[in-house]
């Protein structure tokens, strides 16, 4: 199933490459204040991105996959999201200040997509939701240091790109497409086809997302 899904979005991942956002984080001139309001921003998506596993914890319908689904809000809440908390410290922005800071218009769009699948479909369509974000992440951070090795050093910068290209983030998204394939082993042709679209409809948020980040959007 994930070479499917990555031949549906094959040239919009190559284009998260060249945006300039992801070409600054590369070669460490991106703008500070485009990357604190993407913080900030980040850091509420994943608030509404953990929630989306909790409701896969109900939709899970064995007990390991309910495990798996708990230990990623785990991993989230207490894991990716510390490297946001050590990012906003640096800032100098509280979380309660973050609290109060409106979602933008994109994010508010992309999580509500994302809770909607969670709620109305089943686990291998949860999974799809949750993967093109947080796949496209390590593909991002590696094709980063693909480009340019000295990236994982930068002061700044250096902490996210080391975070989203290490192995354990990694072996974090072996489980979960591992995952995406057992629950699809026995889809219908037409239940596929609509977990392409939702991963492709997720990965277009993405684009948005770094769009957003860009242009500090409202």
């Amino acid at each position: 199933m994930i070479k499917r899904l990555m031949a549906a979005v094959e040239e919009l991942w190559v284009e998260y490459n060249r945006h300039p956002f992801i070409k600054g984080l590369e070669d460490g001139n991106l703008d500070r204040d485009k990357f604190k309001y993407y913080i900030i921003q980040d850091y509420l998506y994943l608030l509404e991105y953990a929630k989306v596993f909790g409701i896969g914890i109900a939709k899970a319908k064995s007990l390991d996959t309910m495990r798996l689904f708990a230990s990623y809000v785990h991993q989230l809440t207490d894991g990716e999201m510390d490297l946001h908390r050590g990012y906003l410290g640096k800032f100098g922005i509280t979380e309660q200040e973050v609290a109060e800071t409106p979602r933008s218009l994109d994010n508010l769009s992309y999580t509500s997509y994302m809770l909607r699948v969670a709620y109305e479909e089943g686990e291998a369509e949860v999974v799809a939701a949750i993967l093109a974000c947080a796949y496209s992440y390590e593909i991002i951070a590696r094709n980063i240091l693909k480009n340019n090795p000295a990236a994982i050093d930068h002061p700044f910068y250096g902490e996210w790109i080391a975070g989203y290209a290490s192995e354990e983030y990694h072996q974090e998204n072996v489980i979960l497409i591992d995952l995406l394939e057992r629950l699809t082993e026995q889809a219908t042709e037409a239940q596929k086809q609509h977990i392409i679209e939702i991963f492709v409809a997720c990965s277009r948020y993405e684009m948005a997302f770094w769009d957003l980040a860009w242009n500090q959007s409202k």
